[in-house]
Formats: structure tokens, C-alpha cells, sequence
């Protein structure tokens, strides 16, 4: 109950959620057989020009993309179709703002969902993430990798202007993946150091991308597990960026424990993750992820800002603050300081 008085009740509300698969549905498929692409190539198309090119069947075509009209990812003006705003900027693969990695992820666990009440039943993952079965599976690493580097590319600018690197000489990226941040980090700042920490098979991939992008001469690739490796020592910024949320509670305050210890005094980590308030209902994006990631997930799930404050704190920072991120990213970010 609000102070505007209860809620009225409204069977729609029920219809649409009921119904809400059926919206994703169309946007994953669409997105998989490269329709918004090949729009994209040419401004407009037809169904049967769009049939031809990516051999589809013209009269289920014709059904699947009147239904992206339906939702808004398409417009139509007589026969032909073309591209909302939305799907120019976010759904072309190699646009400036990328998210198709992002969408390609979700769709990889949408079967999951459909056995939730399983989950809550027995317990545990259905289904397993893909980077729990990377060994044996270059391709895997590799999709995981590339995926982990376009949502860095869509949102790292943005992360990056929120940093405060004036006097940083050495930053620790733990968990790190691709080292996209770590790149654009340096490419920016171009006096800081950068060390990337992940898996082996991982930092294969990542230090051909930092090649890329011309930072190997700032950015460094450690291969290790961060459970257990030794972390380099004398870092004035360490970077926890998207990894906690695969974490136990222990595990989150061992490694904060351990960062803060190769951390120089006034040194800062910086956390960003999908995080709750204190109900853990809100942000509703990030009450819907804890259900994601404990699907795919031993010890998957979304913790609270003062959760996260209060492992900072017993690890030995202080002046906690968070803000959240812009859209598209329904992330916070943290930081907390080491005393001088």
C-alpha cells in the first residue's frame, strides 16, 4: 500500500506478464536470423527481399516481422519495413552502443526460466553457465570472451569518466576478462599501468582484443585463478567490476580482504555490479537477475549497497559511496578508500 492508497487491482497486469515471452520471443528471434542487419544494409526492405537474403520461409517471415511492428522494433510504411531508432542504435552488431552480445546472453539462459519452480523446489542451477564448462570448449571461451568485450565497449566510457584515476600509477583489474576497461583506461590515462587477472584461456583472447585496440604497451595480462592466486602487490585502484555477483559472502570478503592488502594507502576499489536496496525487491532489474544467475549458478545471486558496505568496511576502507550507472547498464557502481 502506497500513500496514494491501495493499488486497484488489474487483471492486464497479469496478462502481460503471463504474455511477456512471447515479446522476447520475437525479439530474439529477429535478432538471431539477422533481420534488423540486413534492414540496416539497405534502410528498407520488403518481406520477400528479406526472405530471399537470409533464406527464410516469406510467410512466416511475414508473420515474425509484422509482430516486430507490433512491439516496435520495426516500422512499416506500405510493404516495406524498416528499423526502429532503437534497433539502429543497440541491435546492429559493430554499432557504437552494441548490446546483441548482451541479448545473445539472455537468450542463452531463457530455457532456464522455464524451470524455475523446479529450482525452488529442489534447489540448485538447471542448467549450467557456459563459463563453468569452458574446458574442452575454445569456441565457448571465446563467444564468453568477445560478448564479456562488447558490453565493456557499450558501457566502458561511461564507467570510465566516474573513476578517479588523477594519481593512479598501477591498477588491478581482478577478473577482468577481455581487459576492455583496462584498455580503455589506458588509452585514456595514458601514465597508468594495468594489470588484467583471469583464467588462462581467458587472457589468451583478452590480450589479442587489448592488441586491438593499440594498449598493450599499458595493460599487462596475468593469467590465474583470483580465488587463490597471489595478487600484485602496490596497486593504487583495483577494479571489481561484474564479478562478485558469482560470489558467496565469503568469498566476496576473502578477496576484498586480499585486494585491500596490495593496496597502496589512499588507494580505491571500485565495485560495479547489479546490486539491490536493502528489501532486496529493487530495483526490480536486479531482483530478476539474483533469479537468473542462482538458475545458472552455485552461488549466483544479487546482494544489497549495504551488504557491499559493510564487506568494504570490515576489509578496511572507508567513504563508501555508489551511484547507479546510465542506461543501458542497470549497474551500480562503489567505491570505498584504503586510509593513508
Amino acid at each position: 500500500m502506497t500513500s496514494q492508497g491501495p493499488r486497484k487491482a488489474d487483471p492486464q497486469r497479469i496478462t502481460n506478464l503471463a504474455s511477456a515471452f512471447c515479446r522476447s520471443s520475437v525479439l530474439f528471434a529477429a535478432s538471431e536470423l539477422g533481420i534488423f542487419t540486413a534492414i540496416s544494409h539497405s534502410g528498407k526492405s520488403d518481406c520477400a527481399g528479406l526472405a530471399a537474403a537470409l533464406n527464410l520461409n516469406p510467410r512466416w517471415a511475414a508473420l515474425l516481422l509484422d509482430a516486430c511492428v507490433a512491439i516496435g522494433l520495426l516500422e512499416k510504411d506500405g510493404e516495406f519495413y524498416r528499423n526502429s531508432p532503437d534497433v539502429d542504435n543497440f541491435l546492429i552488431p559493430g554499432g557504437a552502443v552494441d548490446l546483441t552480445a548482451a541479448l545473445r546472453g539472455i537468450q542463452d539462459v531463457y530455457c532456464a526460466w522455464n524451470r524455475l519452480s523446479d529450482f525452488v523446489r529442489l534447489g540448485g542451477p538447471v542448467m549450467a553457465q557456459r563459463s563453468q564448462s569452458r574446458e574442452g570448449h575454445p569456441d565457448h571461451t571465446a563467444a564468453d570472451v568477445l560478448s564479456m568485450h562488447a558490453r565493456a565497449l557499450a558501457m566502458g566510457r561511461s564507467v570510465v569518466r566516474r573513476l578517479d584515476l588523477r594519481s593512479c600509477k598501477n591498477l588491478l583489474d581482478i577478473g577482468g576478462g577481455s581487459g576492455t576497461y583496462s584498455a580503455l583506461i589506458s588509452l585514456e590515462f595514458p601514465h597508468i599501468h594495468c594489470t588484467v587477472l583471469d583464467l588462462p584461456e581467458v587472457t589468451k583472447i583478452g590480450s589479442a582484443l587489448i592488441a586491438q585496440q593499440g594498449a598493450s604497451h599499458n595493460v599487462s595480462m596475468l593469467a590465474g585463478d583470483y580465488h587463490t592466486t597471489a595478487l600484485p602487490p602496490d596497486n593504487d585502484v583495483i577494479l571489481l567490476f561484474d564479478i562478485l555477483h558469482q560470489e558467496s559472502p565469503e568469498a566476496i570478503q576473502d578477496l576484498l580482504n586480499r585486494a585491500v592488502r596490495v593496496l597502496r594507502p589512499g588507494g580505491v576499489v571500485y565495485v560495479m555490479d547489479m546490486m539491490t536496496d536493502d528489501t532486496h525487491t529493487a530495483p526490480a532489474v536486479s531482483a530478476l537477475f539474483a533469479l537468473n544467475l542462482a538458475l545458472t549458478a552455485q552461488a549466483g545471486w544479487v546482494f544489497s549497497y549495504s551488504e557491499l558496505k559493510g564487506w568494504m568496511e570490515q576489509a578496511g576502507l572507508s567513504g563508501f559511496s555508489i551511484e547507479a550507472l546510465p542506461p543501458p547498464a542497470p549497474h551500480w557502481l562503489a567505491r570505498a578508500r584504503k586510509l593513508a
